[in-house]
């Protein structure tokens, strides 16, 4: 047993002792290349400073106070919550004033739902967009037996009805301009109301106006409630291939009979309808890694078959008002970036934003730990040439000005000398140098003794 414990002591010493080698080792190896050292550190400093920030865990998303926008605006909160990144949504009045949001460059607003037909303004700068996530149809639903569509084309006799076209600044209502444009008909007479729509679809609902008209998703609350009303009718766009052509971000879709309800069989004859599309825009400055989770969400809530879009149609870049931004361009080439297929959201975007910060960094790195053994030689020797300047001083002094009576002190200088470079690091890394030196040293003081070479004072 005792054998045992002095063994296990003397393991214990021997750890001991070379831990605590290793680290003076280490010690000592910092206290000479610590110049070497802080650059690394400088260059790792500049570069996180230039390199990409870490995305923000809070992002401001303009959607609608209600309808589609809020309903898809929810869905996207918690999907994003599940990465861990709190999506706030900012009700508005719809797209007129989202797409504003985006352009005022002070806005803290980074992302908005807007229709097809509202990104077309004057001053664009700074907005892109992430691509279409849906299809809008445009809605004109009116009260039971007011107009034979045998006889009338409805979206060219609409300024006769009573009819809610929503309030100012939403999308609905500027698509309904876009219309009576095309079709010269005029926006002030007063049978054009400007209620919200939901008390639009209510009004409708009790008689109180004759029609109104919608912008938006089919799921939609205000669309549900009509197209499951049979004393309310929806009308058919005759001439939607027109529009379509005349106005480049319209889409022509087709509700085929029986296409709500086919016991009851409503409708009881094909519509077709114009459509815009629901477009994610964004502020150009918005993180990419949070571009990429935008993409990743409509992916999952919009990529999947809807009653008017196939399994996969969206995200889709349909709409060209807006420029697509880079990021967005990515993704539609190369599908999701590799390691969020694999790893949670944070991990994956800390490991490519460290990736991108490190190869730079590496780059920059290696030739300065590649040059750390020649810095402590070159430390070596110019510690060993600043000995070597003081005793060829030393020298040159001595042979002019040679006194015998200062013997004691001259030898006491180049010892001095030699117990310097004893002590420096030169006498590890340089040891042939060193001993080369003390040759050197020994030399002249043997000569001093001697008192050889030297002519001093009062010598011939």
């Amino acid at each position: 047993m005792g054998n045992f414990k002095e063994d296990l002591g003397e393991h214990i010493g021997a750890v001991y002792q070379t831990v605590a080698d290793e680290l003076k080792s280490w010690l000592d190896l910092v206290k000479e290349i610590w110049p070497l050292l802080l650059l690394l550190l400088v260059g790792l400093a500049v570069l996180l400073w230039l390199a990409k920030p870490a995305p923000p865990k809070k992002v401001l998303m303009a959607a609608g106070a209600g309808g589609s926008y809020k309903v898809l605006g929810e869905q996207y909160q918690a999907y994003f919550k599940t990465k861990g990144i709190h999506l706030e949504l900012v009700p508005t009045n719809g797209s007129q004033e989202n797409i504003q949001h985006l352009i005022d460059r002070k806005d803290p607003i980074q992302a908005a739902l807007v229709q097809g037909g509202m990104i077309a303004v004057d001053n664009l700068s700074g907005v892109e967009s992430l691509g279409s996530v849906d299809f809008e149809p445009v809605w004109i639903f009116y009260r039971h037996k007011l107009f034979d569509e045998k006889t009338h084309i409805l979206d060219r006799d609409i300024t006769k009805l009573k009819i809610n076209i929503g309030p100012q600044g939403s999308g609905t209502r500027k698509q309904v301009e876009n219309i009576l444009k095309l079709n010269s008909l005029p926006m002030n007479t007063p049978n054009l109301l400007s209620l919200s729509n939901s008390d639009g679809v209510t009004a409708l609902e009790r008689g109180e106006i004759d029609a109104v008209i919608l912008v938006d998703g089919f799921d939609s609350v205000n669309v549900q409630r009509l197209v499951k009303n049979p004393d309310i009718y929806l009308a058919s766009f005759t001439r939607a291939n027109a529009y379509t052509r005349l106005m480049p971000y319209f889409e022509e879709l087709t509700v085929p009979m029986g296409g709500f309800d086919l016991g009851k069989n409503i409708p009881d004859r094909p519509i077709q309808l114009i459509s815009t599309t629901t477009n994610l825009l964004i502020d150009d400055r918005l993180h990419p890694a949070i571009q990429a989770l935008f993409l990743e969400a409509a992916k999952e809530i919009n990529g999947k078959k809807s009653y008017f879009a196939k399994a996969g149609q969206f995200p889709s870049y349909m709409n060209t008002e807006a420029p697509l931004s880079p990021e967005a361009k990515y993704y539609y080439q190369k599908g999701t970036p590799a390691l969020m297929k694999y790893l949670p959201f944070w991990l994956a975007e800390f490991i490519e934003r460290m990736f991108v910060l490190l190869l730079p960094f590496a780059a920059f790195a290696y030739p300065i730990i590649k040059s750390i053994p020649t810095y402590r030689t070159n430390l070596a020797k110019k510690q060993i040439n600043t000995v070597y300047k003081e005793l060829d001083k030393f020298e040159k002094e001595t042979m002019d000005s040679f006194d015998p009576s200062k013997l004691a002190q001259y030898v006491e200088v180049l010892n001095a000398m030699e117990l310097k470079i004893l002590n420096s690091k030169a006498s590890k890394l340089a040891t042939a140098d060193c001993y080369s030196l003390r040759n050197n040293i020994e030399f002249i003081r043997n000569a001093l003794e001697k008192e050889m070479l030297y002519k001093g004072k009062g010598r011939p």
